[in-house]
């Protein structure tokens, strides 16, 4: 493990202690980026292992769908998005909101946060996806794809 991801790691670990104790923290976003071809982007970060979908925290006052597409700014580099949705009841008890984005368009680009963005095919996700992201994916885009046309009148 670099020292880099060791110092991130033990940050974000002291971050999330600190909320705990202090009941100051705030609900978070989440999203599942698609591009117009289908594909899901998604980050790995430096202070946690796996694949994840982008999100964090809201600032104070900051609505749920802004702080989602700031954080697509910060995370992935989101230069313009198509429909945005929102998901109902992703994780009972979770005061998270979580956003289907569709059509991004997105330049990467790494900072203190994001060490890796890439776009993966829904079906094959890389193995060291986080559970809950593969969960998320699977939830999204087998539930949201088109249904077959039905069959022409003959």
């Amino acid at each position: 493990m670099s020292l880099r991801r060791t110092v991130f790691t033990f940050l974000n670990r002291l971050r999330l202690a600190l909320r705990k104790v202090t009941g100051s923290g705030r609900s978070g976003v989440h999203a599942v980026p698609l591009t117009g071809d289908g594909k899901v982007v998604l980050v790995r970060l430096t202070y946690a292992p796996g694949w994840r979908v982008p999100g964090g925290g809201r600032k104070r006052g900051e609505a749920p769908e802004q702080a989602m597409l700031r954080e697509l700014r910060e995370e992935i580099g989101l230069v313009s998005n198509g429909a945005i949705e929102r998901l109902e009841e992703v994780r009972p008890g979770d005061p998270s909101a979580f956003f289907l984005v569709r059509d991004v368009v997105y330049r990467p680009r790494r900072n203190l946060e994001v060490e890796e963005v890439r776009e993966f095919d829904p079906a094959f996700l890389p193995d060291d996806t986080t559970r809950w992201t593969a969960h998320l994916v699977e939830q999204c885009c087998s539930a949201r794809r088109p249904a077959a046309p039905p069959p022409a009148a003959g």
